[in-house]
């Protein structure tokens, strides 16, 4: 069996219905992975079950809304129920708004953090419940640019990003022991339906691929390879980390060098 390969695996991911979270929905199916797409909407759920059955994988839907914790905890009992494990966990939902630190609101703040933080939180610690007997299992928190550095206008935001990147480690040690590996994957500027309005803005677009060493803007496709080697044995040495998938931004950029 290929080090990569994910066969007989179960993986829960969340925000599975679109972006981010589909595509690695349909990357992680591709590879073996029987997959529980979790997220609120049923109609993008159901349509991201019904893409990875018709290319011969293994798929449930579960309607999780991460601000309720009895909605997260129904999550991972019906991945037992339905597939007897769960041994990989994608943490991909979060929510953002933007908006000037000094116009922050508490029901934005509360929203944030219930979503990107606690809700990530208690769904980890479900999931873990059931690895640790087993000894094994792969959890993989989606963070982002702001994990490292800091972009106005997503203060909120960037706090949960930056306490994700930290999660990961505080995870993989206390985890490490029990043969569960955590990592953290960071995307750059990734092109989904939800930040297609950001970029179809001339001056946005030209600053992100100029800014960007690979000048180009990311998809989802980009992501499949690094979460697909964090959910197999090909990862097993590997934990604490936070990967950046963002063709080459944190890398620096170009300065203008007189001739």
């Amino acid at each position: 069996m290929s080090l990569f390969s994910l066969e007989d695996r179960v993986a829960i991911i969340t925000g599975a219905g679109r972006g981010i979270g589909r595509g690695l929905a349909e990357g992680l199916a591709r590879q073996g992975a029987k997959v529980v797409c979790a997220a609120r909407t049923r109609s993008e759920l159901d349509e991201a079950v019904a893409t990875i059955k018709n290319a011969g994988g293994e798929a449930l839907a579960y309607e999780m809304d991460m601000k309720d914790l009895s909605s997260v905890q129904g999550g991972v009992d019906a991945a037992i129920e339905r597939f007897g494990q769960v041994d990989i966990l994608v943490n991909n939902a979060g929510i953002n708004f933007r908006e000037p630190f000094e116009e922050v609101s508490e029901e934005h703040y509360d929203a944030i953090m219930a979503v990107n933080l606690k809700g990530l939180y208690f769904l980890t610690q479900a999931v873990v419940r059931d690895m640790i007997p087993r000894r094994k299992g792969k959890i993989i928190h989606i963070g982002s640019l702001t994990t490292g550095v800091a972009l106005a206008q997503v203060s909120v935001y960037t706090a949960t990003k930056g306490a994700v990147g930290q999660l990961a480690k505080a995870h993989a040690v206390e985890l490490g022991k029990h043969n569960i590996q955590v990592n953290a994957i960071c995307p750059g500027f990734i092109q989904t339906p939800l930040t297609a309005k950001l970029w179809v803005d001339p001056t946005l677009r030209e600053w992100g691929e100029n800014r960007v060493a690979m000048k180009r803007l990311g998809t989802p496709e980009d992501l499949i390879g690094t979460a697909v080697f964090l959910a197999s044995k090909a990862s097993d040495y590997v934990t604490g980390q936070s990967i950046y998938v963002d063709g080459g931004f944190m890398a620096g950029e170009t300065w203008p060098i007189p001739q």
